[in-house]
């Protein structure tokens, strides 16, 4: 039986309402550009309400877009024997610890060396799971961010899982370093989180596609002139830590496209052996510690945590050195 086309579906809200048809599938749809977006609508993969439209054809709300991205034009996907640090494995599904710094999903200049080479190797039925891009892929990490990582093994518990994840049954909680100490010990951001109206590459709270994001945190451990956080994530958007942390004036330690002078020159100011800690990290601190999800074959509940990596435990360990606390 063939693999089904990668398809999606969604409705138009109002704040989207007027926004050109190519620009909002480049900022709903993951991996497509808005140029890839214009050439799926000019070949009738892409239709308004069932109708087909021109890129350009200004939205409005209620109406419902759909779509399939043909499979044609996704690469040869080659299985590789990447090293997998596995953390649960059975015959429905695969938890792993992922690494920072390793790709999760091909894209443009990532069609080889990522986890789903890694994953088709392993579990070489996973080419028959999601459309060829995704295979077995429920949710994703960002490609420096590290921790847990679940994959189906098969379609009907890709289909589980993903209602899991849509229901937001799943309880995912992080662990982040950020500039600062909040002036409360917990907390709950909710703004929305969509494509930054400018730069592409980005996600904003400040955006013409907002799309609703709630992230729940706490203080964790207190060091000089930063914190750990907890942070518990409800929805699951694009850079939606970065995003939420950046704009509570906590940065991400790390982070390249969020952090921002400011923080690092207050820190370097009022801390100048924390700055120096924290000036030898080259990616965002944040690690995916625990997932909790419900098997689905069983229906039992799995809570799967990761350990550190390397490099944000040494800098923790570091850190409660020059703040004189004890491991």
């Amino acid at each position: 039986m063939p693999n089904p086309l990668p398809s999606f579906t969604f409705r138009v809200d109002r704040a989207q309402a007027g926004m050109r048809l190519d620009t909002l599938v480049s900022a709903e749809v993951d991996y497509c550009s808005r140029t890839f977006a214009a050439a799926l609508i000019r070949q009738g993969n892409i239709t308004v309400d069932g109708t087909a439209k021109k890129a350009g054809y200004p939205v409005k709300a209620g109406e419902t877009v759909s779509g399939q991205i043909p499979l044609s034009t996704a690469p040869d996907l080659m299985p590789e024997a990447i090293p997998l640090e596995i953390l649960f494995e059975d015959g429905e599904l695969l938890v792993i610890n992922k690494e920072a710094g390793r790709v999760v999903h091909p894209a443009p200049g990532h069609h080889t060396g990522t986890l789903v080479n890694a994953f088709m190797h392993h579990c070489p039925d996973l080419s028959g799971i999601s459309g060829c891009l995704r295979p077995g892929i429920v949710h994703r990490l960002d490609k420096d961010t590290s921790g847990v990582l679940v994959v189906a093994k098969n379609d009907r518990c890709m289909q589980h899982l993903a209602a899991q994840f849509k229901s937001r049954d799943v309880r995912k909680q992080y662990l982040a370093l950020v500039y600062g100490v909040p002036g409360k010990a917990c907390g709950t951001i909710e703004l929305p989180v969509g494509r930054h109206p400018q730069d592409r590459k980005k996600m904003s709270i400040h955006t013409h596609s907002p799309r609703f994001a709630l992230t729940h945190w706490r203080v964790r451990e207190k060091y000089q002139g930063v914190c750990l956080l907890e942070v518990d994530i409800r929805t699951g958007r694009t850079h939606q830590i970065r995003v939420h942390c950046q704009s509570m004036g906590h940065p991400l330690i790390g982070d390249p496209v969020y952090s921002n002078r400011g923080a690092r020159n207050k820190l370097l100011r009022n801390f100048p052996e924390t700055a120096r800690a924290a000036q030898t990290i080259d990616r965002q601190m944040l690690h995916a510690w625990r997932l909790r999800i419900r098997h689905p074959a069983s229906g039992d509940e799995l809570t799967l945590e990761a350990p550190l990596p390397l490099d944000m435990a040494g800098l923790i360990e570091r850190l409660r050195d020059i703040s004189g606390l004890e491991s």
